[in-house]
């Protein structure tokens, strides 16, 4: 995989395979801009279609753009603050209440490769309380209102905040940690729907209904924010 360095967007990552047909550009689960193109493409084309489609990339990033601000004292997950300390070096701990930053003199947390570090950090925490409390509130409201599903699986995925399969495997975005919780409940009750009716349809919808009555707000609350970590 390459990289290349944009003076606006930052480090793009650039992958190139025989799948592609065309040049892409796509927002990876860290809120890194990702090009996608078939084989061969030369770097020089890569750099003037970005060059060339600035305005829209925009508007991709910015509609990515992760929610969790990086200052001190920024909540991260239902549990966790983020705290930053002086030390002699640069390193991130993760407690059970706190993503602790020890920055050394001369560091930031706009940094580049400070900033990767927290995201990371913060991507790691999101994981370890999404495995702490969704597995339980999942089989909660399952358990309640008679559902039943084969697995569940977690992901980060930038586009989405939970699917489920025809097989019925869940497979939830740990980046609900960032919700209230209402939003996810609104979530798991809608993955839940899809183990009985594997579409969009009035029955799925007036299940939903039948369980969350506020669907509707919360699916629109839901539409302002992202899942880009």
């Amino acid at each position: 995989m390459t990289h290349i360095s944009d003076d606006e967007f930052g480090e793009i990552e650039v992958r190139r395979t025989m799948r592609s047909r065309a040049l892409r550009v796509s927002v990876s689960p860290k809120g890194i801009m990702r090009a996608s193109a078939p084989s061969f493409t030369p770097v020089f084309v890569i750099k003037k279609f970005i060059d060339t489609s600035r305005e829209d990339l925009r508007k991709i990033m910015n509609h990515y753009k992760p929610s969790v601000e990086l200052k001190n004292g920024a909540k991260i997950g239902r549990m966790h603050t983020l705290a930053v300390v002086w030390g002699s070096k640069t390193s991130i701990k993760i407690t059970s209440t706190h993503v602790i930053v020890h920055l050394k003199d001369g560091d930031t947390l706009d940094k580049p490769s400070v900033a990767k570090k927290v995201r990371a950090a913060t991507q790691d925490t999101l994981k370890l309380e999404a495995k702490e409390y969704l597995p339980g509130r999942l089989k909660e409201i399952a358990s309640e209102y008679g559902f039943s599903y084969a697995k569940l699986r977690f992901s980060h995925a930038s586009t989405r905040w939970g699917s489920c399969s025809s097989t019925g495997t869940i497979s939830l975005n740990i980046a609900l940690m960032k919700l209230p919780d209402t939003l996810i409940d609104y979530v798991l009750v809608h993955e839940l729907s899809h183990t009985k009716h594997m579409n969009h349809s009035a029955k799925f919808w007036g299940l939903v209904e039948s369980i969350d009555p506020k669907y509707k707000e919360h699916r629109r609350l839901l539409k302002r924010q992202n899942p880009t970590i």
